[in-house]
Order: C-alpha cells, then structure tokens, then sequence
C-alpha cells in the first residue's frame, strides 16, 4: 500500500465505498462526515457490507473483522491531520468543493496528497483552491466502489508526475486498473455514457418505444445489464442532471443539453432509487428498477 492512512470526505454511498476499498487493500481509513447520525450511518452499512461478503463466502469472519477495525468516522476535519492521502466524495457541486479545499489545504500536513472523486467537474479548479496544487489530481470511482473494477486517474495541468504515479500505485494496490484520462468534462466514461442517456431520455419523451422498451431494448439488443433508465435511477436523477450540465458548459454541442424531462423531474424530487421514485417507483414492495 503506496498510503498507509488514508482519509475519506462525504460518508455517502461513494465514500462509504472508497472507505472500504481503500481499507481492503490495508490502509488506516477514516471517515469525515457532516455529522455524527450520517457517521454511525455508514458504519453500519459498513458492517452489512461486509457481514453479506461473509454469507457469500467472500470473505473470512476474521477478514471481515479487520478490515471493520481499520475504518473509524470523525465529523471533524482535524482528525485528518495525519492522512497521508485524503479523497474527496462529497455533492457534486464546485462551489462546496472548493471551499472544502481550502479547509483541507489548511488541515492536513503539507506532502499530503488531494484527490478528488469529481465525475465531470474541472480538477484544475479544485487544485488550485491550494497551496500545493502539485499534490492535486482526481481518481474517479465507479459505483458501486468496491465491486466496479476500473477508476479513472485525472491529470490536471498542476499535478506532478509523481502524484500521478503515486495515485496510479495506490488504484493499483485497491484491485482497480487506473486508467489516466485528461482533465477534461466527463473524462472517458461519463462523457460516453451520459449523452447515450440523455438520449434514452428524449426517446422516452419523444414517444418512440415506452420506458420498459427502451430498457428492454438496450440488455436484450446491446447485452448491457440493465437499461438507460434503471441505470439513471441508480446513478441519482440530479447527480446525472449535473454531470450534463457539465458537459454542456464545456463543449456547447446540443446533444449534451438536458431533455426537459429530466430537469422536471429533478425539480418534482424524483431523483430515482435514492429518492424511492425515478423512471421507476421504489416504494412499492417488490419494484426493482
């Protein structure tokens, strides 16, 4: 293991994610989140996690049992202080994430390393919150984290070579394969993937086939495994909102323009699996998506 405490900001789906990712792989990980419920929140999935792994075999009682010690929460930032690499998982919004940059920038000691699990969102604009914008770069995890196999190692202007190579070890030592892209909206995945959703999208209001035609259509006819609308409801309406509207105010071309739809949909809170209602309805027992 290339970082030996590794630090986690955002106690979400992707953080508790990352948190056991990097704690699989040997580090002394800890959690900052906003407050002390959200933290013994992701502890608990945590070991749920983990207590499934072991009914599934995949793991040993006393596996499971370590790599549970090696992970604690904090709702303080200071209690990353001796972090020697901090990732950042929090809203994917540039504005809170750069102030919290600035508060890590002034919290950890100065050869710590700063990565960003931004999908979409300029590096460049985060690295530059601090004073050490060599030691900057993003490393973007798939959901779900500790199942999806590749991450995205995201080289801004400002990050040194060995930060990169650091990074890339670290992916390494987690079981990804670390694919460098360049710091540009989307990276490789997103900016292939979320045009083809948006698309699905103006199908779906265009008329042309039903939303379970359309995702029938797409795991029968292209062998994905599951279809652009059950895969929108997982990923989060807004989160998929965001990551488009990003990719619109970088490259202006109208097909990566939200379809109306999506946006009222977001606006009526139906944000998908996380909201109980997206393209599909996750409140009645029994709906899968």
């Amino acid at each position: 293991m290339t970082f030996s405490k590794v630090g986690v900001l955002g106690s979400g789906i992707m953080g508790s994610g990352i948190a056991e990712v990097a704690a699989a792989a040997g580090a002394s990980v800890i959690v900052r989140s906003r407050s002390q419920a959200t933290a013994e929140a992701m502890l608990s999935g945590l070991e749920r996690s983990l207590a499934k792994q072991v009914e599934r075999g995949k793991r040993s009682e006393d596996e499971a049992a370590a790599l549970r010690a090696r992970v604690r929460a904090t709702t303080a930032l200071a209690d990353l202080a001796e972090c020697d690499l901090v990732i950042e998982s929090v809203v994917e919004d540039l504005t809170i994430k750069q102030l919290l940059f600035r508060e890590i920038d002034e919290t950890i000691n100065e050869r710590a390393i700063i990565v960003t699990n931004t999908s979409t969102l300029p590096v460049i604009d985060l690295a530059m919150q601090t004073q050490r914008p060599e030691l900057v770069c993003g490393l973007h995890f798939f959901n779900p984290a500790p199942v999806m196999s590749v991450v995205e190692v995201v080289r801004p202007l400002s990050a040194s070579d060995d930060t990169i190579a650091r990074v890339t070890a670290f992916a390494l030592a987690c079981g990804k394969e670390a694919i460098e892209v360049k710091d540009q909206a989307g990276f490789v995945v997103n900016a292939l993937l979320f045009p083809y959703l948006n698309h699905a999208v103006r199908l779906l209001e265009q008329g042309v086939a039903t939303r379970d035609g359309i995702d029938a259509a797409m795991r029968g006819g292209c062998g994905f495994p599951m279809g652009p609308f059950a895969l929108l409801d997982l990923v989060g309406l807004d989160t998929s909102l965001a990551i488009l509207n990003a990719l619109y105010d970088e490259f202006a071309e109208p097909h990566l323009a939200p379809v109306a739809l999506l946006r009222r949909m977001v606006s009526a809170g139906q944000l998908g699996r996380k909201s109980g209602s997206g393209f599909y309805d996750y409140r009645r027992p029994g709906r899968r998506g």
